[in-house]
């Protein structure tokens, strides 16, 4: 699907402004009879320091155009296409990893000031590029199609040093090892996979109603029998605090 196409089935035609500048997106449209901003990246995005500053500084114009009391804090849609981060030395002895502690800072601070957050995953949701910011959001859909995964299972042997024909069993026992967006969506960290015959502007602005309803994915990890213990181990942490 082309970028235009994307942007009319999730918006309608005429209904967007959007800037395109090279993997990174950045402007706004009309979702649920409001004007709503577009942040996103395309093209299976290495998020680099350069790309993670530009996601952060646009949340943080969001957050000052909107803190004048002038207007409700907008709804903020974050469009993800990424590979993950960018794996160069330059980035990594510039701060990478404080980069992206910042964009996730940046993301935390708009939902503190009033603003919702709801991401599309309309390609790949990759590793450290889908948790800086992605990830971050109050609701979060897949689209058809959209791969979501930490790492593939092969370079998980290699980290944890399980073999990798084990990992293809537990896998297909457990979601937690697999990857893809239906597993994501059992865990709970994925709050709604979408199909390519539902309206999406329709389902867009569904969404945008539920994200303020707080942060519930661990009851529904549990809930669909994805993730078993997160929720009541949180209920006990939280009972003898």
């Amino acid at each position: 699907m082309t970028t235009d196409a994307l942007f009319n089935s999730l918006f309608g035609p005429g209904r967007h402004t959007i800037i395109i500048d090279g993997a990174f997106m950045h402007g706004t449209a009309v979702v649920a009879g409001r004007e709503a901003v577009v942040i996103g990246t395309r093209d299976h995005a290495e998020i680099d320091c350069e790309l993670a500053l530009k996601v952060a500084g646009t949340l943080l114009a969001a957050v000052a155009e909107d803190g004048n009391g002038s207007r409700p804090p907008r709804t903020i849609v974050i469009l993800v296409d990424t590979r993950g981060q960018a794996l160069s030395r330059h980035d990594e002895l510039i701060g990478l990893n404080g980069c992206f502690a910042h964009t996730a800072g940046c993301a935390d601070l708009a939902r503190r000031c009033g603003h919702r957050l709801v991401t599309l995953v309309h390609g790949d949701a990759v590793s450290g590029g889908f948790l800086a910011f992605g990830l971050m959001a109050d609701r979060i859909c897949a689209l058809p199609h959209a791969q979501v995964r930490v790492m593939d299972l092969r370079a998980m042997a290699r980290v944890t040093k399980i073999p990798y024909d084990r990992l293809v069993v537990l896998a297909e026992e457990s979601p937690v090892f697999a990857p893809g967006a239906e597993n994501y969506w059992r865990m709970g960290a994925v709050h709604e996979l979408w199909s390519a015959d539902d309206d999406w502007c329709a389902r867009l602005e569904a969404a945008v109603n539920c994200a303020e309803a707080g942060d519930t994915r661990a009851a529904l990890g549990l809930e669909r029998d994805g993730r078993r213990l997160a929720s009541p181990l949180a209920q006990l942490v939280a009972a003898a605090s």
